[in-house]
């Protein structure tokens, strides 16, 4: 079997986005969309995979660890002058190199796939990835003979007024021969209005010379995009976007409104789920089987179990166990743990806490730096008074607990097993199990105050 090799182009600068952050990482999806590009590469058989860095490489090399070799492209001198930095990497191995660039996140990995196929079947020394479209501009012009054969790509920049007409265009995306890709890239020149070496003179420069040339075309010009601005980054948003979602419903999921759901590339959801409008799954979620999502919520690198519902609510870094109850507008933040049968309800405020089996927290709470026990219920308006001014501490309730409505919990504090907390209670010291701890003031009535006052007058 032929050996492969993959070279992803990604040392441009991207002065179209007008952006601080280098190009290909910007994302879509909620993944750099070079990523997206390595981890469909991932999918073939490909033996190594060579990235081309240059503007903001070492934060390119962080997001990719682990999943690319790198190479460094000092000075950007055009995509022919971008692959030749692997030569010394790849040079003298038999076999195909894809070369793509790391601005196309919609390749999908079995067009790639489909292309090597091609190109060996073909026993081709290039093959390039073509497309057509009724807007060509921009783009790098196939010109084939009047045998239909490939002879050349031209540069928009470069092409004249024949060849601009022209609407089969180059994606950027090929395969070579390795050993005769890195002998040919030593010929190309850059005598072009841009002064750049071009990666499809490569072409010509082969076809001067009799060798087998071939272009494999995929019917879907959309999965080609390049993203160079930010109305290309949205666009390209907008496809994968519609893309995941319609795998997630041909996977069991329901979408009330597809259009107007959000869910990151690397989400996972199970069968008989319901997701509802306004709704973003971010980051690294996982979601069980027969849950309800949304309306007009976020989740961002949970992990949700069966049978759950989370409505009008935001949930961070936390995981939330089976059969629970969450919303509306509630948010659970950061290192939180809800059991299985818990209820979070209406305005309630979780953070870096955990709550056991079967526990209730229902109204107008905030539980920050907390351990909660199983059947423990915590009445309206009840804080855990976790910070004082400098450092944060523990709030420990055990199971079967009554916290009273408007109670204050002045951590670090421990509520026994059993305990019952009196409604209105600033408790500061800890309580017994099975213990009624009363911490406020004593009703004090004053009989015809007011009249003494004359207020009624």
């Amino acid at each position: 079997m032929t050996k492969r090799f993959a070279v992803i182009l990604a040392a441009g600068q991207g002065t179209r986005m007008k952006s601080k952050l280098y190009k290909v990482l910007h994302p879509v999806c909620g993944k750099p969309m070079v990523e997206h590009v390595v981890d469909n590469i991932s999918k073939l058989n490909v033996e190594q995979t060579v990235t081309v860095v240059g503007h903001g490489a070492e934060t390119v090399k962080i997001h990719l660890e682990g999943k690319s070799d790198f190479v460094l492209q000092e000075e950007q001198l055009g995509t022919a002058h971008a692959v030749k930095q692997a030569k010394e990497t790849l040079d003298g191995k038999k076999g195909t190199t894809l070369v793509i660039c790391g601005d196309t996140p919609l390749i999908k990995a079995e067009t790639m796939e489909s292309l090597l196929e091609y190109h060996e079947a073909q026993n081709a020394k290039a093959t390039v990835l073509t497309a057509f479209t009724d807007q060509p501009d921009g783009y790098g012009r196939i010109i084939r003979n009047s045998e239909g054969i490939v002879e050349r790509i031209v540069e928009h920049k470069d092409a004249n007024e024949t060849e601009r007409n022209v609407k089969e265009i180059n994606t950027g995306t090929y395969c070579f021969d390795n050993e005769v890709l890195f002998h040919v890239l030593d010929q190309v020149s850059n005598e072009n209005t841009q002064g750049e070496y071009y990666l499809p003179d490569v072409i010509e420069i082969l076809k001067a010379t009799n060798q087998h040339v071939t272009a494999y075309q995929t019917p879907d010009f959309e999965e080609t995009l390049g993203v160079n601005d930010r109305v290309a980054l949205a666009e390209a948003e907008k496809i994968l976007t519609k893309r995941i979602n319609e795998q997630h419903m041909r996977n069991g999921v329901t979408f009330k409104d597809p259009a107007n759901t959000y869910i990151d590339a690397d989400v996972v959801i199970g069968s008989d789920t319901i997701i509802l409008p306004g709704t973003f799954i971010q980051g690294k979620t996982v979601i069980g089987e027969n849950c309800v999502i949304g309306p007009h919520s976020e989740l961002n690198n949970a992990y949700v179990a069966d049978h759950t519902e989370i409505r009008q609510s935001v949930v961070h870094d936390s995981s939330i166990g089976k059969n629970v109850h969450i919303g509306p507008f509630a948010h659970i933040r950061p290192e939180s743990k809800i059991h299985d049968d818990v209820k979070v309800g209406n305005f309630v405020e979780v953070k870096k806490s955990e709550i056991g089996v079967s526990s209730k927290v229902s109204h107008l709470s905030y539980i920050g730096d907390a351990e909660i026990g199983s059947e423990v219920n915590v009445g309206c308006g009840s804080i855990t008074v976790n910070y004082d001014g400098k450092n944060k501490y523990l709030t420990k309730i055990e199971d079967n607990v009554f916290v009273g409505c408007n109670s204050n919990l002045v951590a670090p504090v421990t509520i026994g097993k059993g305990a019952f907390v009196a409604a209105g209670s600033t408790i500061t010291k800890d309580v017994p199990g099975e213990a009624l701890s009363i911490g406020r003031a004593k009703q004090v009535n004053k009989e015809n105050y007011v009249k003494k006052l004359n207020l009624n007058n």
